[in-house]
């Protein structure tokens, strides 16, 4: 077993926010040491321990040979990164593959909003679960000597969420110049970032009194709908790991099938993502494509908010790989997902063509849905929140022994051994001062 005092973790970019701080801190405390590199000032900002702080200021073409070196000079032997994606952590984490370091993959919780995911290796579309079968973690589960553990009662993170992230790009908006070869691994620059982060912010309020107007308007229109969950445009779900060039594209193909398919009174709503910024039009594509295909009266759209009153009343769901398709299983209705997806399995998604599905879909096997939940709450999914205070508290009661166990989540169920399970290592946490 490898030493607490012998693992070395490099952390590179995390969720806005505190929480790469504050692992970091608790794995030290266990014993560990840490890096931290940093790429803005934004990274810098929520790094407190300044003696383990590196800042890359060369250029996106520089990165490989320069992490390489870090990795080398500093005996590193842990990658931990936020989403497997972007190109400094795809780099990195290919360059930690090739020397048989441990690769710690954080997500956003494919149980979302109360939890998120811990992995080694991938995510989403990257992940162990892609490969997994319903019957092979059945077959797992009477092993498990896991405890189910519930949703916690109350706590959002949408605000925190949105508050980090303003601050985030504020600190490189206006304090960046040492970084001065700092490329955002999105299209839209800093200040374009900064601007749509604190509009969200503003009018967030105004936003609920819209969302509460339409939602009221549906659920009371005496109408059967259909909702498509979408996704942010520029989400690396999307963009890696779905057949669709740009958000455009699937929504047309949602309103064209709806009208060739769905019955002539049903209706279709679609449903934004709780985090949408309008970089994209999206309420413009929807309406054109609905006036196109001569339905405008029948689509509507929603703008963020909770999906549970939708789904009261829903006839069936369509997605491309979001996350919300787990809340539409978990509820039993017929769900279509069109991307690569850790919950995309032929017992629970439909195969049916989308506009054979919208005139007649066939709901998923429910039992087949809870035994998969299960095993994704008994291995990959943490509960807790990287944004909220309370959440972040819970999520870091955890993560430590996770990071520092000899085996990941998914081997420690699919491979039970009793002398194996032993090896995981025990932390004596000192209470803060």
């Amino acid at each position: 077993m490898t030493q607490t005092t012998d693992r070395r973790f490099l952390f590179l970019q995390g969720p806005h926010g505190p929480f790469f701080d504050r692992a970091g801190a608790m794995l030290r405390r266990a014993g560990a040491r840490t890096l931290r590199v940093g790429f803005n000032r934004g990274d810098a900002a929520f790094w407190s321990d300044r003696d383990s702080y590196r800042a890359y200021t060369g250029t996106p073409e520089d990165w490989p040979g320069w992490c390489d070196a870090l990795m080398a000079d500093a005996g590193v032997t842990d990658l931990v990164v936020y989403g497997d994606t972007r190109p400094i952590h795809a780099a990195a984490i290919a360059l930690a593959r090739a020397r048989g370091l441990t690769v710690h993959v954080f997500e956003e919780g494919y149980l979302r909003p109360y939890w998120v995911s811990y992995e080694r290796d991938g995510a989403n579309g990257h992940s162990r679960l892609m490969d997994l079968s319903v019957a092979q973690m059945r077959a797992a589960l009477p092993a498990s000597d896991h405890t189910h553990t519930a949703a916690p009662a109350t706590w959002g993170a949408l605000r925190q969420h949105v508050f980090y992230g303003a601050l985030y790009h504020f600190h490189v908006l206006a304090r960046n110049g040492p970084y001065a070869h700092f490329r955002p691994h999105r299209a839209l620059s800093v200040r374009q970032e900064f601007r749509l982060h604190l509009r969200r912010l503003l009018w967030m309020p105004a936003r609920r009194v819209g969302r509460f107007v339409a939602t009221r308007r549906i659920r009371r229109g005496g109408y059967p709908y259909h909702l498509v969950l979408l996704q942010l445009a520029h989400d690396t779900s999307f963009l890696d790991h779905s057949p669709f060039g740009d958000m455009s594209e699937f929504i047309d193909l949602c309103i064209s099938a709806f009208a060739r398919g769905a019955p002539a009174h049903h209706h279709l709503v679609f449903k934004s993502h709780p985090l949408e910024d309008d970089r994209f039009p999206l309420s413009r594509a929807i309406r054109h494509a609905a006036r196109r295909h001569g339905i405008a009266t029948r689509v509507h759209l929603v703008s963020g908010g909770k999906l549970a009153r939708l789904l009261d009343e829903a006839q069936s769901a369509v997605t491309v790989n979001s996350t919300a398709g787990q809340q539409v299983l978990w509820r039993g209705l017929p769900l279509k997902a069109f991307g690569r997806a850790v919950y995309d399995k032929p017992e629970f998604v439909s195969a049916q063509p989308l506009e054979a599905f919208f005139a007649d879909p066939q709901p998923p096997d429910r039992q087949a849905y809870v035994d998969y939940r299960r095993f994704l709450v008994e291995t990959s999914q943490v509960p807790g929140s990287f944004y909220s205070r309370r959440g972040r508290q819970q999520l870091l009661r955890r993560i430590a022994d996770l990071m520092l166990a000899a085996r990941d989540p998914y081997d420690a169920v699919l491979n039970p051994d009793a002398a194996q399970r032993q090896q995981s290592v025990r932390l004596r946490i000192a209470p803060d001062r």
